[in-house]
């Protein structure tokens, strides 16, 4: 299956916010991320379906919503 990048928009205010997107991607696996702090964006290349991923990073309690492929 090809991977895609998704980017998510996540209500991150703070490191502990963006070490809490970490934790749950990491433990998802088989995803490779880069965190935009100061934009709060998430930018993930991943096998995984959207839903999948959205439903991950909702488990950080943050408010959470996919922008699109990038």
């Amino acid at each position: 299956m090809p991977e895609y990048k998704h980017e998510f928009s996540v209500d991150m205010t703070c490191e502990g916010c963006s070490n809490a997107v970490t934790r749950v991607l990491n433990k998802l696996g088989g995803v490779q991320f880069e965190i935009d702090l100061p934009n709060k964006k998430v930018c993930i290349d991943s096998e995984h379906s959207v839903d999948t991923l959205l439903a991950t990073l909702k488990k950080t309690g943050k408010s959470t919503s996919y922008l699109g492929e990038k």
